[in-house]
């Protein structure tokens, strides 16, 4: 059983940055694939990027393709998440998700097994 919890959300101004992390524990991290995904209120959990136990590949939707960054130190079990150039429709709860060892279908989130309580992010304009 793996045990994620995210941590660094908080309140930013359009423009600005924010680096969100996710610790793992009670599991092998390096062979979990791991994923960012968020969520506003009245719709579904969205992809927003993931990489593999390796930290070798890494995939991003295109609304985040360029400003934000994910990566993975497999020594601390950490994967963090960092947001550059934020817009206001950034804004969501965001949530760290791992699945073991398997990179298709990366991107939907009903491929992952395990997942975090979320951290609000929210980009003022």
């Amino acid at each position: 059983q793996v045990q994620l919890v995210e941590s660094g959300g908080g309140l930013v101004q359009a423009g600005g940055s924010l680096r969100l992390s996710c610790a793992a524990s009670g599991g092998t991290f390096s062979r979990y694939v791991m994923g960012w995904f968020r969520q506003v209120p009245g719709q579904e959990r969205a992809f927003v990027a993931a990489i593999s136990g390796s930290g070798d590949n890494t995939y991003y939707a295109e609304s985040v393709k360029g400003r934000f960054t994910i990566s993975r130190d497999n020594a601390k079990n950490t994967v963090d998440l960092r947001m550059n150039s934020l817009k206001p429709e950034d804004t969501a709860v965001y949530y760290c998700a791992g699945r073991w060892n398997n990179l298709n279908y990366y991107w939907r989130s009903d491929n992952y097994d395990y997942w975090g309580q979320g951290t609000q992010v929210t980009v003022s304009s």
